[in-house]
């Protein structure tokens, strides 16, 4: 008996279920590594596009997992207003150093993803694939990831698995006070990525914050 193929027999691509897997698989791996490693972080806030503060932080991770920030320089603030006048600019500058401080706080919700909630939006059925760039990039979209009505999504190296960015849809007090995320990703010379540049705009109260992390070493070196 002779069996005939009807035509030509292409490789099956990797199902959701797999692409998330292997997410969860290059975000546990790179984290591991970078627990060797410290780096600088700079924070820049912005205020209509004026920049308001810049801090610079030596990171690096404790015993307890959680990363480590030493204060390495910071802007010095303007001096303060006297009077009736310098309250009311003072109570101003407290609402917005507060709301400056939520939309710093929110990177790390979103940066890196977290493998619990990738998997708890998979077991929701609210991951989808998208094809950007055959064989180049695709992209895993999150819906509700770590709030009801944001959106997470990840693009990936198909044929490395490895994190090439991500953007995100988010709000900090409310969806009214809409919040857009968008981080870039590279990879340090044993393989492992990390978020190279992050941009977070906050449109409802003209805020920009910019976090670069870079001069990674390894410790000890």
């Amino acid at each position: 008996v002779l069996t005939l193929s009807a035509g030509p027999v292409f490789a099956q691509q990797p199902t959701v279920q797999e692409r998330v897997a292997a997410l969860k698989a290059s975000l546990a791996a790179s984290q591991a590594i970078l627990k060797q490693y410290e780096w600088v972080e700079t924070t820049a806030v912005s205020l209509k596009g004026e920049e308001k503060s810049r801090k610079q932080n030596r990171c690096y991770y404790g015993a307890d997992g959680g990363v480590q920030k030493v204060p390495v320089s910071a802007t010095p603030a303007p001096a303060e207003k006297r009077g009736l006048r310098g309250a009311v600019i003072a109570n101003k500058k407290e609402e917005l150093t507060d709301y400056m401080q939520q939309a710093v706080g929110l990177v790390k919700s979103y940066v890196p993803p977290s493998p619990a909630l990738i998997q708890a939006a998979y077991d929701g059925g609210r991951v989808a694939l998208e094809v950007l760039q055959p064989g180049k990039r695709v992209r895993l979209n999150f819906r509700d990831y770590a709030k009801p009505g944001d959106s997470l999504g990840v693009e990936i190296d198909p044929s490395t698995n490895l994190l090439l960015g991500l953007t995100v849809k988010s709000y900090l007090e409310g969806p009214a006070d809409a919040v857009t995320l968008d981080a870039r990703f590279a990879q340090l010379a044993d393989g492992s990525t990390y978020a190279d540049a992050i941009t977070l705009g906050a449109s409802a109260k003209s805020v920009k914050v910019a976090v670069d992390n870079s001069g990674y070493r390894k410790v000890g070196n």
